[in-house]
């Protein structure tokens, strides 16, 4: 399937071939700014549902921190190793490709904007699973590297969000009282 799809991806046009590349990491910078937005939404709303918003990015960095780990337990070659040609350039010989961390973290970013602001959930999902795809297209991971990556996203950063809401809460709260005291 990693060689259908990367044979595909050959045959598009380059600026399909730059779209896909520069996507990616574009599309993180759109979480960032959703983020910011909930954040700006939250502003005045119950401490928890602040703190959600505060909680949500520790989230998918914590969902990242397990990606990295699990990468140096499993330690998968890329697939681009192979001598096959790809869209992006291959990455250094120890990054390591299961799972996909840029899955995790669009994923992660996914799900705990939900957990903020469900009305983003049409929005946010498909995006990351396209910036997901967008690894296999351009040919530095495999499907399942990328299927796992997004599903360790998904699950862990709004687990993480929400078991380290219970933390943030008092912090929003008592920011909120001492603003409140000036």
């Amino acid at each position: 399937m990693y060689r259908d799809i990367v044979d595909f991806a050959l045959s598009t046009p380059a600026w399909l071939h730059t779209f896909a590349e520069v996507g990616t990491d574009g599309g993180l910078f759109v979480f960032a700014a959703l983020f910011l937005l909930c954040f700006w939404r939250a502003r005045n709303a119950p401490a928890r549902d602040l703190a959600i918003t505060i909680a949500g990015p520790a989230g998918v960095v914590c969902a990242y921190v397990v990606s990295e780990v699990l990468k140096t337990v499993v330690r998968e070659d890329r697939p681009c190793r192979g001598g096959i040609a790809t869209i992006a350039a291959c990455p250094p010989v120890d990054d390591w490709s299961f799972p996909s961390n840029h899955a995790v973290i669009a994923a992660g970013a996914a799900g705990a904007l939900v957990l903020a602001w469900r009305t983003l959930a049409w929005v946010v999902v498909p995006l990351a699973a396209v910036m997901a795809f967008s690894r296999v297209f351009v040919g530095v991971h495999y499907p399942h590297d990328v299927a796992a990556g997004f599903v360790l996203g998904l699950v862990l950063a709004p687990l993480f969000a929400l078991l380290l809401v219970g933390a943030v809460t008092p912090v929003v709260k008592l920011a909120r009282l001492r603003l409140a005291a000036r």
